[in-house]
């Protein structure tokens, strides 16, 4: 074979200097590129195969990666089509741009190595990130075909001769540079073949592993084991997600997900994804169990394009309310060398978010109409996914409408339509508002959910860390309807009839018994009002305004802008006095420093069932109590 000798191109020069400056940073991905060009090779040659135009035996296609840590290279060796000298002038000589002023010029929208590789079609040199200098050893498949090597040590020039490959495919071999040399660890190949080539279609093999392995019987009759070396392979080469969901069953699904988050409990339930047009999307998204706490985001969806991995920031493929969901989603229609700004501007990854979006609600409703029971006992896990994609998807909120539940203080459960035919004809005010009550905390709140309970009201849970966000969102989507939580005024003033309460108290008895009162709460934040309430009504209420709160509540959860205001605003309440409670009648009854300790008695009582009476309040509180008890 003649010995030839040449530049890659006349424009080039500064190629190799761009490519270990600026890529270095995601100077793992190289094993990747080169790895799935081996596996592209391999498939290559098993379609040809198939087809008839290659008849010899593929024999076995596993792809080797090995490390020599004295001659500090790495080699990934595949049974691919292998290329001949001319093949190597064209896929390896030929980059894919004029020139490296134009590379700069382009380079400057490029925001990280991915984009550049992959616009640039330069998912061979990224080699060149951790090598001086790379050899090819090359055999194709074609009939009377020589072997061919090539060589370059990182500048413009290369060398093409007669190779030393006796068998069918190719040889890279990388000659890592002094600042690489982590890449001649073992254990750090391990991690990034595990990582980006954990399910590849092709077999990995990265050196060999110990197994322990059955060795017949002891004296004793019980089992003996030795230790043998076997094949090192990295890769489960067909995933659940490629192949049918009819050929798989519920242990499949959860074998799998275990094999991705080894640490996290089994999920509730799974959408397989399968789709091919007008884009082809394969996967499998996992509901887990959340609870009511948006738990630290560990376990991501894992991006994959022919399965090999890419990312797992999906931010734009999956809709941002599905981001807690785990699994997979593979698409070919992602190119594996993918940026944010491809994802952002591309028409099929919008496509995909779309029916992501449909796929998630349609799985949902074919649960709430094909087992109720078993759709309310999952609603505490999956309530959090429901009502913040019903926040932020307008369409998901139009199919959702119909399997969002709403949970009362007796663990019932009703659809939206459900709960409003239940209690708009008992709580509908003056004004034709249906006011649905509702608690964050029902033992905190439990003397408020009672009285609602004594009138004959429902109380709806509303403890979600989105509950405050929702509620606005339905009361704007439903038909003349009000949230009101159930310790945010007296229930007369929370839901006002036509026929208002009265008290026997004169104008000169109300103004007393509100001076009362301030003198012995003496605090600016607590608004006094004497109220007509049933005189089997607690004696003092402590609410604050619904409207306030919620303000108060979004500021804590990060509201940001004008929410902030309101979250440095102090804590105002408004202390109700009930005007026909015999006490008040007691209290006017009595001598003045009397009337100040019973009113103080009576407003702990009320700080006590808010949870709110604390330090030196409670202490002297349950002092008091000691006294009245005692007939002090």
């Amino acid at each position: 074979m003649v010995q030839e000798k040449g530049t890659i191109s006349i424009h080039t020069e500064n190629i190799f200097p761009i490519i270990k400056k600026f890529l270095y940073s995601d100077n793992e991905i190289f094993l990747r590129e080169l790895v799935s060009n081996a596996v592209d090779a391999t498939q290559k040659v098993k379609r040809l195969s198939s087809l008839g135009q290659y008849n010899k035996e593929l024999g076995d296609l596993t792809i080797q990666v090995s490390v020599d840590e004295k001659a500090k290279t790495i080699t990934i060796s595949d049974k691919g089509i292998g290329m001949t000298a001319e093949e190597i002038k064209k896929y390896i000589n030929q980059i894919a741009f004029s020139g490296a002023t134009e590379f700069m010029e382009k380079f400057k929208e490029a925001n990280d190595a991915n984009e550049i590789i992959g616009r640039f079609g330069l998912g061979f040199y990224s080699a060149f990130m951790v090598a001086d200098k790379v050899e090819i050893q090359t055999l194709s498949y074609q009939e009377g075909a020589e072997p061919a090597r090539w060589i370059c040590d990182g500048s413009t020039e290369f060398e093409i001769t007669e190779g030393n490959k006796q068998e069918r495919g190719t040889d890279v071999i990388l000659y890592i540079n002094s600042e690489s040399e982590e890449f001649l660890q073992e254990n750090r190949i391990q991690g990034i073949l595990d990582k980006y080539a954990k399910f590849l279609p092709v077999p990995i093999q990265f050196g060999t592993r110990s197994e322990s392995v059955e060795d017949g019987e002891d004296e004793k009759g019980e089992k003996k084991y030795k230790t043998i070396e076997v094949p090192n392979i990295i890769n489960n080469t067909t995933p659940i997600w490629t192949k049918q969901p009819a050929d798989l069953n519920d242990e499949d699904y959860l074998k799998f997900y275990r094999e991705l988050y080894p640490f996290a409990e089994d999920p509730l339930f799974w959408i397989h994804l399968n789709v091919d047009y007008p884009f082809n999307l394969t996967g499998v998204l996992y509901f887990p169990k959340l609870k009511n706490d948006f738990e630290v985001q560990r376990n991501k969806i894992k991006l994959f394009s022919r399965q090999v991995f890419i990312t797992d920031e999906v931010k734009d493929i999956v809709p941002e309310f599905l981001m807690l969901l785990h699994g997979v989603i593979d698409s070919p229609d992602i190119p594996l060398n993918v940026s944010r700004s491809f994802l952002q501007a591309d028409s099929n990854v919008k496509k995909i978010n779309s029916y992501i979006t449909r796929k998630v609600a349609d799985k949902l409703n074919e649960l709430f109409r094909k087992d109720r029971k078993a759709y309310e006992d999952k609603w505490k896990d999956i309530g959090l996914f429901v009502k913040y994609g019903a926040l932020s998807e307008e369409k998901f909120y139009e199919k959702a409408k119909d399997f969002i539940l709403l949970t009362n203080t007796a663990g019932e459960y009703y659809t939206l339509e459900e709960y409003n035919a239940k209690v708009r004809d008992f709580q509908t005010d003056k004004n034709g508002t249906t006011v649905y009550l509702y608690t964050v905390d029902e033992e905190r709140q439990h003397s408020y959910v009672q009285s609602a309970n004594k009138k004959g009201y429902d109380v709806v849970v509303m403890d979600s860390p989105i509950d405050n966000h929702f509620m606005q969102h339905l009361e704007m989507k439903l038909d003349k309807v009000s949230f009101k939580r159930v310790d945010a005024d007296v229930l007369d003033k929370l839901i006002q009839k036509e026929d208002v309460q009265t008290h026997q108290l004169t104008e000169d008895e109300q103004k007393m018994v509100k001076e009362v009162f301030d003198k012995a709460i003496n605090n600016t934040n607590m608004k006094v009002e004497v109220e007509s309430l049933s005189a089997g009504e607690l004696p003092v209420t402590i609410t604050m305004e619904e409207w306030m709160r919620r303000m108060k509540d979004m500021a804590r959860m990060g509201g940001g802008g004008g929410m902030n205001f309101y979250g440095s605003l102090p804590d105002t309440y408004k202390v109700a006095v009930n005007g026909n409670h015999k006490l008040v009648q007691r209290i006017l009854q009595s001598d003045d420093s009397h009337k100040v300790q019973l009113a103080r008695q009576a407003f702990d009582l009320a700080l006590l069932s808010q949870g709110m009476l604390k330090g030196a309040d409670l202490t002297a509180f349950v002092e008091r109590s000691v006294q009245v008890a005692s007939g002090e």
